[in-house]
């Protein structure tokens, strides 16, 4: 998933106990890596690095993500599938964001205002690469801009252009769009598996 889904799987405000430190480290956990890194932070914020790497494990291996990875690459995405489904489903979370946002309350604008201004303030906590990626983020309202296709291509086209060897990038929003009503029954069957999944192991570590 990606960093919509992160950022609302971290849990609510009024429910989940540490709640910035696990959103801090949710986001964080994209530029750290093994146990090393994961040790550098206090245990709060600790347990948003373990949830972010839960919620990719689960990702990565789930029948049904592996079935939308599938008809990507058959649509010539090869390697870069994965990151295309990633996005792709953030696309679909953002565009529906009233029916999988707990708080029917908050629109997504007012979420991503609220998770941005939470990253600005711990900014300082965050690796060097994701201060200045927040910056960009924060800037351009990347979470709302996930709503519309052009975004999705935006999103993408911009890794193809940073990322080496990964030019194919660009025609990834529309190979997934070409056949969205497909994505969206598998977004629509395995964002319940995910979401439960999270609350599970969040039990846990409340917990703990």
């Amino acid at each position: 998933m990606n960093f919509l889904a992160h950022l609302l799987l971290s849990g609510s405000p009024a429910t989940t106990p540490h709640y910035a430190d696990r959103v801090v480290g949710n986001f964080a956990a994209e530029a750290v890596r093994g146990r090393a890194g994961l040790l550098a932070y206090p245990v709060a914020v600790q347990q948003g690095i373990q949830l972010h790497r839960f919620i990719d494990s689960f990702t990565d291996t789930h029948p049904v993500v592996r079935r939308s990875t599938a008809r990507l690459r058959a649509a010539g995405l090869g390697k870069w599938a994965g990151v295309v489904a990633d996005v792709g489903y953030d696309h679909l979370l953002a565009r529906d964001f009233a029916r999988y946002h707990p708080d029917p309350t908050e629109p997504l604008p007012a979420f991503a205002q609220r998770l941005y201004a939470l990253l600005h303030e711990r900014r300082h906590e965050l690796p060097e690469r994701l201060q200045e990626m927040l910056h960009y983020m924060r800037q351009h309202d990347w979470l709302t801009g996930y709503a519309q296709p052009a975004g999705f291509q935006k999103a993408l086209q911009g890794l193809a252009r940073r990322v080496p060897s990964a030019a194919v990038l660009a025609t990834g929003a529309a190979a997934f769009l070409a056949e969205l009503p497909a994505y969206e029954q598998d977004f629509q069957e395995f964002w319940p598996e995910l979401r439960a999944a999270v609350d599970t192991i969040s039990q846990v570590s409340n917990k703990a």
